[in-house]
């Protein structure tokens, strides 16, 4: 495992670094000194509740099918990120979001389950992991998983090997049984506002090492990834006080919706329920690539799904994965009662040439 570490990073080239060990400690100590700085502004209040079914009307409306009165499981583990830490609605919690969309992309009623644990790092993913696979009362295993985790372990200072290792064993029982699993990869802890440079941009690349480690694992083992990354990067630094929440530390409702919005492609495609047609599309610089370069790739560029290649790296003495920039689409917005809260929701511009965005949003309608 920490020769995949290695190479991942040696595939980066600038862009991933193995940065010395008295570099990483002042830049760990940086961030939780500023986290801590940052709690003291606001409340550390435990995320809402979410779990439950979302888009109940598709099981009886008129065009409901004979699938739709059994909704998708999903469930969501890992972090305060994945718990929805910062927002005070159970319907701004990425949890929600996606099973949002996911119900309305595939009109068919989705029931969340929300395992995620605020402070957690991955080898709380065992303890979760058989919260839903083992736990009397629970139903059968969940259709589809999405995991976000890395933060922690960056400032909790894991080793990458020891992190990577916890997320391949959590990946694994899940698969094994029947799980689709997407991972959102560890975020770029140098957007944090009070770090400064040069430890941002030391932060920045030791999230981006940990990311490719976890997208090497995570494909390898038939999982998604989609890379997280500075998702809030730019945004943040223009609308600081939108995309993150009170805390300065947390994203806020917009920053939540921005990360589910990138996501959820990727969970409808685990599915078969993504309504565009699978193929490559080469002026979105997509491809196959060897999983390591594949991985580098897209901790660099934030928004990116790496899948396994399949059929394509059959042939191949070394595994390849399949990178794609899918187009995101506008998150349904669920009815609530003061509409004056409701985060906006960026949409993606079009496409330019060298862009690394996805490209135009196009709006649900459930």
């Amino acid at each position: 495992m920490a020769r995949r570490i290695a190479t991942a990073a040696a595939y980066g080239g600038g862009g991933i670094s193995l940065l010395g060990g008295a570099a990483v400690g002042l830049v760990l100590t940086e961030v939780q000194l500023a986290r801590r700085q940052l709690l003291r502004n606001g409340r550390e209040e435990p995320p809402p509740l979410a779990d439950g079914v979302y888009g109940a009307e598709y099981a009886s409306g008129p065009t409901a099918g004979p699938r739709a009165a059994v909704p998708w499981r999903l469930a969501m583990l890992g972090d305060s990120t994945a718990a929805g830490m910062g927002v005070h609605r159970p319907t701004q919690t990425p949890g929600a979001l996606l099973a949002s969309g996911l119900a309305a992309v595939s009109e068919r009623p989705v029931e969340l389950h929300n395992v995620a644990l605020s402070g957690a790092k991955s080898d709380d993913l065992e303890r979760q992991v058989s919260m839903l696979l083992t736990e009397p009362g629970r139903a059968p295993a969940p259709d589809v998983c999405v995991l976000m985790i890395g933060a922690n372990d960056i400032t909790g200072r894991m080793s990458p090997a020891e992190s990577v290792k916890h997320l391949s064993q959590a990946v694994a029982r899940l698969r094994t049984a029947g799980c689709q699993v997407i991972v959102g990869t560890c975020p770029d802890l140098g957007s944090v506002e009070p770090v400064a440079q040069p430890l941002r941009w030391i932060a920045r690349r030791v999230c981006r090492q940990l990311a490719a480690a976890q997208t090497i694992a995570v494909v390898e083992l038939g999982g998604r990834t989609v890379s997280l990354g500075d998702l809030l990067g730019p945004e943040f630094a223009a609308h600081p006080g939108e995309l993150f929440g009170p805390d300065r530390y947390h994203p806020s409702a917009a920053g939540y919706a921005t990360a589910a919005m990138a996501v959820l492609p990727t969970l409808c495609a685990s599915l078969g329920v993504w309504p565009e047609e699978e193929r490559v599309e080469t002026r979105r610089r997509e491809g196959y690539l060897p999983v390591e370069r594949a991985a580098a790739r897209a901790a660099a560029e934030s928004g990116t799904e790496v899948s396994a290649a399949g059929e394509e790296s059959a042939a191949r003495r070394t595994p390849w994965a399949l990178l794609k920039r899918r187009r995101r689409r506008q998150l349904p917005r669920p009815e609530e009662s003061e509409t004056s809260e409701r985060p906006e929701i960026p949409e993606d511009p079009e496409p330019a040439e060298r862009s690394e965005r996805p490209g135009p949003s196009e709006r649900l309608s459930p």
